[in-house]
């Protein structure tokens, strides 16, 4: 609920008028101007200055301050003092604002009513029950605000996000490491048809029986891997010794990558294919 303050007068005294100028200092700036002296047409509107002594939330509110004001017993309100109390207040609210006042005026009505109901004798039931207290629903209401705004209280008190701490962000710049892309089945395939195309340029066209181990050349090609972090695929292939022993190294790559020993990298697509080791020899 708001009180206005009276108007100022439209024109000050001369005995109160400010000085031309204070100290070279202007009282105010108007539109960019220095402003040195108040202007004797000064008039302030009625809506200018307004004092807010009570804000309340609605009409529950308002009852629950004048109750708590008075120390009135919530179980036992006094109607007649608190009905004059609350339409006092209704009345300086229609001064204000009308619409505002339309939901206090309910209220208001609901106060006469129990204040009436009050006022004449109880009626007893045909089982000889006494009648309910009039104030019993108006209380129930009362009490069941209270604990609603008690616990909001509550809940405000508890720290917020954004009003009473702020969320602590840090930007941490990390190396990533290169990853390679993944190398396809056909990728090898392709590589290793280049291989058969050069290998049999060179070749030589003689026929002889030979046992090749597929586990000597893996010994072999890890032997060849030793101090080396990346080893170009096409390298660890010798085209001089013929197509049985470029198919056994085949093998042999494929067996050692199969058991996780080494690994193919490459950089981007149709780019040369590395091999490398997948742990660091001792």
């Amino acid at each position: 609920m708001t009180e206005k303050s009276s108007l100022l007068p439209a024109i000050l005294p001369e005995s109160l008028a400010m000085p031309q100028v204070i100290d070279q200092v202007a009282l105010a700036r108007l539109y960019g101007e220095p402003l040195f002296n108040l202007p004797n047409d000064l008039y302030i509107p009625p809506d200018a200055l307004e004092v807010f002594l009570e804000a309340f939330e609605g009409p529950l509110d308002l009852l629950l301050y004048l109750i708590r004001k008075q120390n009135f017993n919530i179980l036992d309100i006094p109607m007649a003092p608190l009905t004059r109390q609350y339409l006092s207040y209704v009345e300086e609210i229609k001064k204000h604002n009308l619409e505002l006042a339309a939901e206090y005026l309910l209220m208001a009505a609901m106060l006469i009513e129990i204040k009436s109901r009050m006022l004449l004798p109880p009626k007893r039931t045909a089982e000889g029950v006494e009648p309910e207290d009039p104030r019993a629903e108006l209380v129930r209401r009362l009490m069941e605000y209270e604990q609603m705004k008690l616990a909001s209280i509550k809940i405000n008190n508890l720290p917020q996000m954004g009003r009473d701490v702020l969320k602590a962000q840090i930007y941490v710049e990390q190396s990533l490491k290169p990853r390679f892309p993944d190398v396809d089945m056909a990728d090898l395939q392709s590589a290793w048809q280049d291989i058969l195309k050069r290998a049999k340029l060179i070749q030589h066209h003689t026929i002889s029986k030979e046992e090749l181990s597929v586990r000597e050349y893996m010994s072999i090609i890890l032997r060849r891997m030793q101090g080396k972090k990346f080893l170009e695929f096409e390298r660890l292939f010798d085209g001089s010794k013929g197509v049985p022993v470029l198919v056994v190294t085949f093998v042999a790559m494929l067996e050692l990558a199969k058991e996780g020993l080494i690994n193919f990298v490459q950089a981007e697509s149709y780019a040369p294919i590395y091999v490398t080791l997948t742990y660091t020899p001792t």
